[in-house]
C-alpha cells in the first residue's frame, strides 16, 4: 500500500511540476511516510524527479539563452559546480540538523512559490545585475538547488529577469539550468547509502508518467487553482513539520 500511495502521489507531483512546479512538496513527506528520515527522503526525491525534469529542460532548450554578458555555456558550468557543492553539503549535514532545517526550508520554498505565483510582476526586465552578479547569483541558487531545491526555479526566474531576460526566455533557461544543477547532485546521490532505490524507481516512474500527462493538460488545467493548491500543500506541510519537530 505504501508503494501504491507513493506512485499515486508521484504521478500527481509529475503533473504538478509540468504545469506549475512544487512537486517535491508532495514527494518529500510521502517518502518519509515509507520509513526514511528527512535527509534520505530529500536525496531519494531529487533522484526520482530528475528524469521528468531533464525532459522538460530538453524540450525548451532552443529557447534558453545567456544573459547579462554571461553565456549559456558559463551558466551551465556554474550550475553544475554549484549543484555538486550543494549535494556534498547535504550529505555532510548531520541528520538531526537537517531534520530541524527541513521545516524552515519548506517554509522558505512555499513563501517563494507564493511570491513567484501571485506577487512577482510579469514581463518586466530590469537589467540590474552585472555579469559578476549574474554568475554569483546563479552559483548561490545552484548550491541551494543541490542542497534542497524547493523554490530554486523561482529564484532563477527572478534573477534572470532582473538581469534583463524576458520572462518566457527566463522560464526556458531556468528549466534547462535546473536540470543541469540537479544532474550534478544526482550523480553524487547515486553513490549515497541514503538513496532508497525501490522508492526512487516507483516514484520516478510515477513522476515521469505524470510529467507526460501534465504536458498534455497544460492548456486545460486552471493554473491559478493549481498554484493555490500547491501553496496550500506547502503550508500544511510546513505546519506539520514544525509540529513534528517541536
Amino acid at each position: 500500500m505504501a508503494y501504491l500511495l507513493l506512485f499515486a502521489v508521484s504521478l500527481w507531483a509529475g503533473v504538478q511540476n509540468a504545469l506549475a512546479g512544487g512537486g517535491s512538496f508532495l514527494t518529500l513527506p510521502t517518502l518519509m511516510v515509507t520509513g526514511m528520515d528527512a535527509l534520505a527522503a530529500n536525496v531519494t526525491s531529487c533522484v526520482a524527479l530528475f528524469p521528468a525534469q531533464i525532459a522538460t529542460g530538453w524540450t525548451g532548450r532552443r529557447h534558453a539563452a545567456g544573459v547579462g554578458g554571461v553565456t549559456l555555456r558559463w551558466l551551465f558550468v556554474i550550475s553544475v559546480i554549484g549543484g555538486a557543492i550543494g549535494a556534498v553539503i547535504l550529505l555532510a549535514t548531520p541528520r538531526g540538523l537537517f531534520a530541524h532545517l527541513v521545516p524552515w526550508l519548506v517554509l522558505f520554498a512555499t513563501g517563494l512559490f507564493a511570491w513567484g505565483s501571485f506577487f512577482r510582476k510579469p514581463g518586466g526586465t530590469h537589467g540590474h545585475l552585472s555579469p559578476r552578479g549574474v554568475g554569483a547569483t546563479q552559483f548561490g541558487i545552484a548550491v541551494y538547488g543541490g542542497y534542497f531545491g524547493g523554490g530554486a526555479g523561482f529564484l532563477m526566474v527572478a534573477a534572470l529577469t532582473m538581469a534583463g531576460q524576458a520572462v518566457r526566455v527566463a522560464s526556458n533557461t531556468k528549466n534547462l539550468l535546473a536540470g543541469v544543477m540537479n544532474a550534478s547532485a544526482v550523480a553524487i546521490f547515486l553513490f549515497s547509502p541514503d538513496l532508497h532505490w525501490p522508492q526512487a524507481l516507483v516514484s520516478g516512474a510515477g513522476a515521469t508518467l505524470g510529467g507526460v500527462i501534465g504536458a498534455r493538460l497544460i492548456h486545460v488545467i486552471d493554473e491559478k487553482l493549481l498554484r493555490l493548491f500547491i501553496i496550500a500543500v506547502g503550508s500544511a506541510l510546513t505546519v506539520g513539520l514544525f509540529l513534528k519537530a517541536g
